[in-house]
């Protein structure tokens, strides 16, 4: 599993799974060599109340990073290779997500919201804030300015 990486960014570091970590790694995310992509994948959207999936270079995956670190979330970026996108649970309720509708996705409280279309849609409903204060990854503020127009309705 060569490609699943997190995102090098001002707020995330990079980590590289596809080896084991040295004893003097403080992360949360470890590998276990004998996992499956798929195992591998389910277990990091359990162990992460938010995460996206991305392919490399993807500019979906920086304005999904950025409208979720406005309201005051930082997510977890996992990247994976093409052949790794195939092993992300499909998002479509039957089941039948094409490759370039689940990548890049997010999963908030382990379900997979979608992508970005779809993140951008549960803002302006009003029910991403409470869904993120709901899992305790934010503490909701009268006073956010960036969620002020969108969820107070």
């Amino acid at each position: 599993m060569q490609g699943l990486r997190r995102r090098c960014s001002d707020d995330v570091d990079l980590l590289d799974l596809s080896s084991p970590p040295n004893s003097s790694s403080s992360s949360s995310l470890s590998i276990d060599e004998a996992e499956s992509t798929e195992t591998r994948i389910q277990r990091l959207i359990s162990e992460h109340p938010v995460i996206i999936f991305s392919r490399s270079s993807c500019c979906m995956c920086h304005v999904m990073k950025k409208l979720l670190a406005t309201i005051g979330v930082h997510p977890t970026v996992i990247e994976l290779d093409d052949h790794e996108i195939y092993a992300l649970p499909p998002a479509a309720e039957d089941g039948s997500s094409s490759t370039s509708s689940i990548a890049p996705a997010v999963f908030i409280g382990g379900t997979c919201v979608g992508g970005l279309e779809s993140l951008v849609a549960l803002h302006l409903s009003g029910h991403l804030v409470p869904k993120l204060v709901e899992l305790g990854v934010l503490a909701f503020s009268s006073g956010c300015t960036a969620c002020s127009s969108s969820e107070k309705k």
